[in-house]
């Protein structure tokens, strides 16, 4: 018996300091299909990350907490997503021939099965 698929579309952000690169990982009868796009991190780019996940029923978004580049995406989308922000060390995919595609779909195959703990992230109103 495979894994719990808990979350039947789902994205997988690589956060860099000047883009993303955004996996969507959309599951059905038991069949994963991907959809993968670089964005800038500029207002922009992040508006427009934001529009092609609502175009594709996407709701449920993990990105991992590299440095301080998180925070704008996180800022997009927490609007119109559920955004789990994950330690590094949570989705570190294995080493060897790593590129930001194959490091933002790992992430989406992760967080497709709820395998990813969640970092605390305050809400709004307390925020700085």
């Amino acid at each position: 018996m495979g894994l719990k698929i808990v979350y039947p579309i789902c994205c997988g952000i690589d956060v860099h300091k000047t883009f993303v690169v955004a996996c969507i990982a959309s599951t059905d009868n038991g069949v994963t299909t991907y959809k993968r796009h670089r964005f800038s991190t500029y207002t922009k780019g992040l508006r427009e990350l934001s529009q092609w996940l609502c175009e594709n029923n996407c709701k449920d978004v993990c990105m991992e907490s590299t440095g301080k580049y998180w925070i704008p995406v996180f800022n997009m989308l927490e609007d119109s997503c559920n955004i789990t922000v994950a330690h590094p060390k949570y989705v570190k995919a294995i080493q060897g021939k790593k590129t930001d595609k194959k490091d933002a779909k790992w992430m989406a195959d992760l967080f497709k099965h709820d395998l990813v703990p969640g970092s605390f992230i305050p809400p709004s109103d307390t925020r700085f």
